[in-house]
């Protein structure tokens, strides 16, 4: 019996070791705001951490459109498992000929108490594609989050 309790006092301690990663707070999504208004292709303005996010779901289907998410997480720890950022899109296809239906991005956690960002912003013409582009954020096989745009 001893040693029956002493292994499931290990387990829950092994267990408080591994703290989840999950998203608290609210979560911003929309278009982030910009003040430069023609893009050209491949141009690309910086934006800080702290960008304004006008909310919404609609995008418009334009050069120089960023949209995305910001989001908390809780639980980080230091070499914990990256996180896989999947971007579905309506087909996206490129000067190659190539049809892109998903990209996919491994992020590093960032730092304990900093947002984390998701984001996706037309630089080019080929990628200004109308339609539903559906975003999702994974760690490991546990999805975070999503959040559906619509390109028009």
């Amino acid at each position: 019996m001893k040693r029956i309790l002493m292994g499931m006092a290990l387990c829950a301690q092994a267990g408080l070791l591994q703290a989840e990663v999950q998203v608290v707070g609210a979560v911003e999504y929309g278009l982030f705001e910009t003040r430069h208004e023609h893009f050209e292709p491949g141009q690309r303005v910086l934006t800080r951490q702290n960008q304004r996010i006008i909310p919404g779901q609609e995008i418009p289907a334009r050069l120089g459109s960023k949209f995305g998410l910001r989001y908390q997480l809780s639980g980080k720890q230091p070499g914990e498992q990256p996180l896989t950022l999947l971007y579905l899109t309506p087909g996206v296809v490129t000067p190659d000929g190539q049809r892109h239906d998903k990209f996919v991005v491994t992020q590093a956690l960032s730092a304990a108490g900093q947002p984390d960002l998701m984001a996706f912003e037309f630089s080019e013409p080929h990628e200004v594609v109308p339609g539903e582009w559906h975003f999702m954020v994974f760690q490991g096989d546990r999805k975070l989050l999503e959040q559906r745009f619509q390109v028009r």
